[in-house]
């Protein structure tokens, strides 16, 4: 397809699509003239993966294209590749708490990792946001919602098995790993929601009038 088909494909406009290629984030065309390209479906699918982590996930564009160049390499092993991009999806965050919360905090997380038995680098932002979160539940006087830690980590085990069965059933390895980076930016708020739906019927038939 040309370059006007290829933005019809994916709503996303020509002159956008032009800044995508002149930043590296997207690969060239197979020229067919001095002055057409022609696109396939690779091409859908990475505008597919820019735009989810642009506007979805609020990504960067220079963190994108150390994304992508992460995703379409040959030789790092696709554990690696998709944690990378886990690295750069994860936002960092210092809530308010307290020294002793936070020590308190990172042993109870550490605790929790042993036992479960997770592999887990020492340097992932999403275990320093763990410990944060459960230090502010400390600090602001709310240490019970963290004793259901572990009835947590076990339900998120779960449906994070299916998201794995679902994403390994892509057939070539940049679809794989493409569906684990928009499946990530999604499952998010598919799960926020999910739980505030839960939270909501939960709540009307326990509190809610008769």
């Amino acid at each position: 397809m040309r370059i006007g088909e290829l933005s019809k494909a994916t709503d996303v406009p020509v002159p956008t699509i032009k800044y995508y290629l002149r930043e590296g984030l997207l690969p060239a065309g197979e020229l067919t003239s001095p002055n057409q390209a022609s696109y396939g479906e690779a091409h859908v699918r990475r505008l597919r993966l820019i735009r989810a982590l642009i506007e979805l996930a609020e990504v960067p564009v220079a963190q994108v294209k150390e994304i992508l160049e992460s995703l379409d390499s040959d030789t790092e092993p696709l554990h690696e590749q998709i944690g990378r991009a886990h690295r750069a999806l994860t936002p960092t965050r210092r809530l308010t708490a307290t020294d002793e919360a936070r020590a308190a905090a990172t042993a109870q997380v550490n605790e929790l990792i042993e036992r479960r038995g997770w592999t887990v680098e020492p340097e992932a932002p999403a275990l320093a946001t763990l410990v944060d979160t459960i230090a502010a539940m400390q600090t602001l006087g709310q240490a019970h919602l963290s004793e259901y830690l572990d009835a947590y980590a076990e339900a998120v085990e779960k449906f994070t098995e299916l998201d794995i069965a679902a994403v390994s059933a892509r057939p070539t390895r940049d679809q794989l790993a493409e569906s684990v980076v928009i499946g990530t930016i999604l499952g998010e708020t598919l799960l926020s929601s999910l739980r505030l739906l839960a939270q909501e019927s939960i709540s009307a038939k326990r509190w809610g009038r008769g």
